[in-house]
């Protein structure tokens, strides 16, 4: 095993100093050092989801991450979405459209909303699926997540119209 390698992290807003073997992923520092367990572990293999987070804006799958690659970046977990205890607004929205079951997945799909609607406040529903892509729901079947994150588009149109019908 490699050496120890001392380096911080700025994660939702505060900067952490680590010291860390290369070899650890972004996950296992998240979880095990900075004990930001929101940001679930699935399948390590970087195609569930589970374990996304905001680098820089832009979702990551943390467990293909190294920690150490991403010194100066500005990670975002699920746990620094909210404000002030106030859930963000995907939350929200989710939580109003009873997209939410077992939840396991749901702390990946937040974040990769969130990076969704940052850069495209109005995407439409094909959009909605295609940034989901990579975020896997074994409870849900999707609709009611589309259907959420649609509601909060900032186009009027059938994205937000409240006669669309359930897909």
């Amino acid at each position: 095993m490699s050496d120890r390698i001392p380096f911080s992290l700025q994660v939702n807003g505060e900067t952490h100093g680590l010291t860390v073997v290369p070899e650890r992923t972004l996950l296992e520092v998240l979880r095990e050092d900075l004990r930001a367990t929101g940001t679930r572990r699935g399948c390590d293999q970087g195609s569930c989801g589970a374990c996304m987070v905001l680098v820089d804006g832009e979702p990551r799958l943390s467990c293909l991450s190294l920690a150490v690659t991403l010194r100066g970046r500005a990670i975002t977990t699920i746990e620094g979405v909210e404000t002030g205890g106030t859930l963000h607004p995907v939350q929200r929205a989710l939580v109003q459209h009873g997209a939410v079951q077992c939840g396991f997945c749901m702390s990946g799909i937040v974040v990769t909303a969130k990076a969704l609607l940052d850069h495209n406040p109005s995407p439409t529903p094909e959009e909605i699926r295609q940034a989901l892509g990579s975020n896997v729901c074994r409870c849900s079947g999707y609709a009611k997540v589309i259907e959420a994150i649609a509601s909060l588009s900032a186009a009027p149109g059938p994205a937000t119209s409240p006669e669309r019908p359930h897909e």
